[in-house]
Order: structure tokens, then sequence, then C-alpha cells
């Protein structure tokens, strides 16, 4: 399969499924197990992608300063430190990480 090939099918596949959210019934959609899963899906999605992208290096586990960072907000959080003093120590952890593995 070329590129091209892949795109075309993976725009109709899209396309498709856009279809099929719009004959699905709206007291389906709204029921609860639907509606949880739908609230909780994109947090998952996300922390897949931030899990991937901090702990895999070409296709390798690699635990560096990103996985401290991403680790040391998520603890912050845990502990209702608020938003912004947990990010700027998070990327604290990381810049000093950076640094001394660097030096």
């Amino acid at each position: 399969m070329t590129l091209w090939s892949i795109l075309v099918l993976a725009s109709l596949a899209c396309l498709l499924l856009k279809i099929i959210g719009y004959l699905i019934p709206e007291d389906l959609v709204k029921s609860g197990p639907v509606r949880r899963t739908a609230d909780l899906l994109p947090a998952a999605l996300l922390a897949g992608l931030i899990g991937t992208g901090i702990a895999v290096e070409n296709q390798h586990l690699a635990i560096g300063p990103p996985f401290a960072g991403v680790a040391t907000a998520a603890v912050l959080f845990w502990l209702r430190v608020p938003f912004l003093p947990a990010v700027v120590a998070a990327a604290a952890v990381t810049a000093v990480l950076r640094l001394w593995t660097q030096a």
C-alpha cells in the first residue's frame, strides 16, 4: 500500500465514523455509561500520549528527566498543590535533571 492509499482509507474511515455518529439515537448517547466513557476518554488518550512521549525513545523504555518532571507534577497534584506551582516545580525538576545529566 502506498502512503496515499492509506491516507484515503483513513479519511474514508473517519467519514464513516462521523456518519455513524449521526445515526446513533440521542438517548443512547446521553445514557450514563456512554456519557461517562465519553467524558473520561480524552483524559485517558492524553495520558497515553504523554506516557509514550516521555518514557519511550527509539522504541525502548527511557526513563529520564521528562518522566521525573511528570512524576513530580503528579505527586504535587495528588497533594492538591495548585496548578501553577506544580507546573513550575515539574519544569524545574526537569531542567535541573537535564542540566545534571548533560554535565
